[in-house]
């Protein structure tokens, strides 16, 4: 049973693993093939105006981050991969309606449920890795996923453009069905991924553990876990960084640098082939050098602070048009590699920090600091942007390593298990068992 359950620690495949990768590449290719073209896409689906569709999209994804921690309880209560699962047939369903509801009201409750699915999804799927994968699996499965992510989304935004230079905007509504077909079989794959057994008893050690900690499992126990909340914390400061690319580089081109927008479009292009051809190499790398998860992901935010402060080196020098665009491409590379040190380690640590009975409490509190960074980096970008095109990337470098100093802090208070992808003989924790957190002893 032990050499088992160290193998397990130690990376070994788990049950289904081709499957749910296969799943999550053939999802994310539905996912790029409606992203980049939200509004038009909905337009043309739909039949709405744009302000209908801005205004019913705005309004339904905020909703949806009310179902958070409700998702997070039912995957507690219910498993990750049924949850998974129901949340891959809602977005299908969803995506074969979108087509037939050409009134506002039917548009506005498709995307309701559609978003509320939507919104859960990172937390249950967060989840799902911890339940199916121990150890260094899961940073391998992090950094799999995301690969797969950014490739899968290339690929939809290409298929989009296929499909629309044969059917013209028609072809919207074949998109919106092929969707629907791209979610239905990517839930039928991720079905084949069994959870993690324990040896002794042959039931998922998920279950097992929310059975035992059920009567005591809830979101107090989370507000009491001051560490994971420290981890959190760190997580905000990184996320605003993640928002960067998206939000606040478009704007920085254009309004200080006064460059073209085909600058953003390189970036991007950069960004996304270095996610999807290097990012399962990087974090290979990092995983073998026997990093502590904490140490590689407070170097991914360092990478960031360094990205950023190259922008305002460059936002102050301000060269020539051709030493601008090869400084933006190093500043992009950097930040990637950044990114794709940090994902990994970060994702995985936080999986682990969080006890098997209230892993879904605990994910959904810590994708809070996703959605909380997501909604606040637009309106904080442009303000600061307003007064110099410096101070954005000023304040990103402060986070940045205001991260990278919590991260190494609370390495100590954190468990073994989730500082180490297989954690020393003399602290390695039987596969089942509780992990001793001081932090949330007597928390009921």
């Amino acid at each position: 049973m032990g050499e088992g359950n160290a193998r397990r620690r130690a990376g070994e495949r788990v049950e289904g693993e081709r499957s749910l990768l296969l799943g999550v590449g053939i999802s994310a290719i539905g996912i790029g093939m409606y992203v980049p073209f939200s509004l038009v896409f909905f337009h043309h689906v739909t039949g709405l105006s744009f302000a209908a569709v801005g205004v019913v999209l705005t309004v339904t994804g905020l909703a949806g981050l009310a179902v958070v921690p409700p998702a997070g309880a039912a995957v507690d209560r219910f498993g990750a991969r049924k949850v998974n699962l129901l949340l891959y047939a809602i977005r299908a369903l969803g995506f074969a309606l979108y087509p037939l509801a050409d009134t506002l009201p039917a548009f506005a409750a498709v995307a309701l449920v559609t978003a509320l699915a939507d919104r859960s999804f990172p937390v249950v799927q967060q989840s799902l890795i911890g339940e199916v994968a121990r150890g260094s699996s899961r940073d391998r499965l992090q950094a799999s996923i995301r690969a797969l992510q950014n490739a899968g989304m290339g690929a939809g935004a290409l298929i989009v453009s296929g499909v629309l230079a044969v059917w013209g905007t028609a072809g919207f509504t074949h998109t919106a069905w092929g969707n629907a077909v791209a979610f239905a079989l990517a839930g039928m794959l991720v079905a084949r991924v069994k959870p993690v057994r324990d040896t002794a008893t042959g039931v998922p050690v998920a279950a097992s553990a929310a059975s035992a900690g059920r009567a005591s499992a809830g979101y107090r126990m989370v507000l009491a876990d001051r560490p994971f909340l420290g981890l959190t914390a760190a997580n905000f400061l990184t996320a605003l960084g993640y928002s960067a690319l998206s939000v606040l580089f478009p704007l920085y081109i254009v309004t200080w640098l006064h460059g073209p927008d085909s600058l953003t479009g390189a970036a991007f292009t950069v960004n996304t082939a270095l996610c999807a051809g290097a990012g399962v190499l990087i974090a290979s790398r990092v995983r073998r050098s026997g990093a502590r998860r904490t140490r590689s992901a407070a170097l991914g935010a360092l990478l960031f602070a360094a990205a950023f402060v190259g922008q305002i080196v460059l936002g102050t020098v301000r060269p020539g048009p051709t030493a601008t665009l090869i400084a933006l491409l190093v500043i992009v590379v950097v930040y990637t590699v950044g990114e794709l040190v940090h994902s990994p380690s970060g994702g995985a640590l936080s999986v682990s920090a969080a006890p098997e009975a209230v892993r879904g409490r605990y994910l959904a509190t810590y994708q809070l600091s996703y959605s909380l960074a997501s909604a606040l980096a637009p309106s904080l970008f442009t303000g600061l942007l307003a007064v110099d095109g410096r101070l954005p990337w000023a304040v990103l470098t402060v986070a940045a390593l205001g991260a990278a100093l919590a991260l190494t802090r609370l390495e100590r208070r954190l468990p073994a298990e989730a500082v180490y992808a297989v954690p020393p003989a003399a602290t390695a924790i039987p596969t089942g068992a509780p992990i001793p957190r001081e932090s949330v002893a007597g928390a009921a």
